[in-house]
């Protein structure tokens, strides 16, 4: 809940509190009425409240707003824009406040005040300052940590030859499973996101210098390659040998669309085959779906690797 209370430099009155989401994110434009000395004006809020707290529920009464309020003059008043300015630093503060003083609530509470925040530092440079200090993001053990908390964890085993810290994550935790577990073999730490809008905050997060952040997901590649390093494996089969394996794969492979057969020379122990999805072309292909824009209809392309160093293709 947040309270709003304040008589300079206008008067305003009201509470606002944060519904359930899960993993759903509709814009219900008609959840937050506003008042004028009781007396209702409209449940239209979009110049009031900022689009990203439109997912607020709740009720503001305000004096300073005439009854027969219109949206040209919500446009051009300034006491609206400060009304507005001021509703985004209480929910910053309430946020900060949850999070200083009883943080294992505000983890508990995380999947739905996450897509708030992420919604919001999306949409909001002011915002997106503020909310450093709380925004979280969760692992698939279950654990939750600051970004900068974060960096520092996965700093030493996943700074890739480049120097960028890789970000591996997963969007479903269950469907996911074996590659989880090979990269928790290795040592990695694996990211928790599945939300609506992870895949815009993911791209956001990357284009801040402070953090140095590429994410892949966890099925993007072979373990090997999610965090690139200098040194690469050899293929104990010759190439003759390589490129029978990868014509009989070829062949199998041939009724299936958007299929490449790659080989790999992995760990012995690595799984002999293993299907990846590219990382660019897979985003791409969401963030369109996501857009309504055609490329949603196109097959997904999908990765065959073939480990050369595993006994059961080798014998």
């Amino acid at each position: 809940w947040i309270h709003l209370n304040i008589d300079f430099p206008f008067n305003l009155t009201g509470v606002l509190y944060f519904p359930k989401l899960g993993n759903a994110m509709e814009v219900s434009r008609n959840k937050i009425h506003l008042y004028s000395n009781q007396v209702f004006v409209t449940d239209d809020v979009r110049d009031i409240v900022p689009e990203w707290l439109l997912l607020l529920h709740g009720v503001i009464d305000s004096p300073d707003i005439p009854l027969n309020v219109s949206r040209s003059y919500l446009q051009a008043d300034g006491n609206v824009k400060k009304i507005s300015e001021y509703i985004t630093r209480k929910v910053a503060d309430k946020l900060q406040d949850l999070f200083k003083t009883d943080r294992p609530a505000f983890e508990q509470k995380w999947r739905d005040l996450g897509v708030f925040v992420k919604y919001g530092v999306i949409s909001d440079k002011k915002f997106d300052d503020r909310a450093t200090a709380f925004t979280l993001v969760e692992n698939t053990l279950g654990e939750f940590y600051l970004l900068s908390d974060y960096k520092e964890k996965i700093k030493a085993n996943q700074t890739d030859k480049h120097g960028k810290l890789v970000v591996i994550y997963t969007n479903d935790p269950e469907g996911h499973h074996g590659p989880i577990k090979t990269a928790e073999q290795r040592g990695y730490d694996v990211l928790r996101l599945d939300t609506v809008l992870d895949n815009h905050w993911m791209q956001h997060l990357e284009y801040r210098s402070d953090l140095g952040f590429v994410f892949v997901r966890v099925d993007s590649d072979t373990v090997d390659n999610l965090v690139q390093k200098e040194d690469a494996r050899t293929s104990v089969l010759s190439e003759k040998e390589q490129e029978t394996v990868k014509s009989l794969f070829e062949a199998a492979a041939k009724s299936q669309p958007g299929a490449s057969v790659q080989l790999s020379a992995l760990a012995p122990e690595d799984q002999p085959v293993q299907i990846t999805k590219p990382e660019f072309m897979r985003r791409m292909k969401e963030m369109q779906s996501l857009h309504g824009m055609g490329l949603g209809d196109m097959p997904d392309s999908f990765n065959i690797v073939v480990n050369t160093n595993s006994p059961v293709i080798v014998d």
